[in-house]
């Protein structure tokens, strides 16, 4: 039996950069946490310990706050791809870059350079590269966008065993913490522009369906992503049924006409899947 050395990558996890622009006495903050992974011809160093292949990590963490200095931080998959495409392309044994950026919102308070950190919600980004000339996807998100309806939701009609203690209902809230990726169809977008614009759908969808389940509610929103954004074909969704349960108030001598709820936070449920059109091509590596 041959053991052989399978697929692998390495680089610099979680390097925290914060961008300061200075325009006069106003300034803009960008918030990043930036994750870099790289895989070429490493079989040595894996196999002997020659680490002749090797651009080290800190040269990895290095290059992303140069970057910030030399080029700023604009587009968050601009940003990416610059990284991404200067790895591969410096470095002969580099033949894949993987980049996973998360943006931290900060908000203007008043006056030109006082910021107060925005909700949980963070901005993401995806960047594979095979350098320049080479093979490239771009994939954009969001995770931790919290949403919640007070009416509009329904759930009944699901299947009944011995185990079973939920009631059917025709009136709940219905809450969640979106997680959604969606894949570019090429690596040339206006990608503020189009993340606005898809978050907007997003949030359009959740709050104008009238939902029979959270399934139901996940498809409309990817739907709906896809419907507007002509520069997608695919959108995945993790959304977690964060359970709001009435309170039971008839110990007190008191009505709850959904009004008094109990918010859990564990266990929930936990819906995930993925809507694409249907001449999107075959997911790359992006997603992972």
């Amino acid at each position: 039996m041959a053991i052989v050395l399978g697929p692998n990558r390495y680089g610099k996890a979680e390097v925290r950069v914060v961008r300061v622009t200075r325009d006069g006495g106003t300034h803009r903050i960008r918030d990043l946490n930036v994750g870099v992974f790289l895989s070429g011809d490493m079989d040595e160093v894996h196999l002997t310990g020659d680490n002749a292949a090797v651009l080290t990590t800190d040269a990895q963490k290095n290059t992303v706050f140069a970057f910030a200095k030399k080029y700023g931080v604009g587009e968050l998959e601009e940003f990416g791809l610059l990284l991404a495409r200067h790895f591969v392309d410096s470095q002969p044994t580099i033949h894949h870059a993987r980049v996973r950026l998360e943006e931290y919102a900060w908000d203007r308070i008043t006056g030109p350079h006082s910021f107060v950190q925005g909700g949980t919600e963070v901005r993401t980004a995806v960047v594979h590269s095979d350098g320049s000339d080479g093979a490239e996807s771009v994939v954009s998100g969001l995770q931790d966008l919290t949403v919640l309806n007070s009416t509009g939701s329904e759930f009944h009609g699901f299947v009944q065993d011995r185990f079973t203690t939920l009631e059917p209902t025709d009136d709940r809230i219905l809450a969640t913490a979106v997680t959604a990726q969606w894949r570019h169809r090429g690596t040339d977008g206006k990608w503020d522009e189009s993340y606005t614009a898809t978050r907007a759908a997003l949030l359009d969808a959740f709050a104008t369906t009238h939902s029979l389940s959270l399934q139901q509610t996940l498809y409309a929103m990817g739907r709906r992503a896809l419907e507007v954004r002509p520069e997608l074909c695919e959108v995945r969704m993790s959304m977690p049924n964060k359970h709001h349960f009435l309170v039971d108030l008839e110990p007190f001598g008191m009505d709850n006409d959904n009004e008094v709820y109990f918010a859990a936070d564990r266990p929930y449920g936990l819906i995930e899947g993925s809507v694409l059109t249907d001449d999107a091509p075959d997911a790359p590596s992006a997603w992972n």
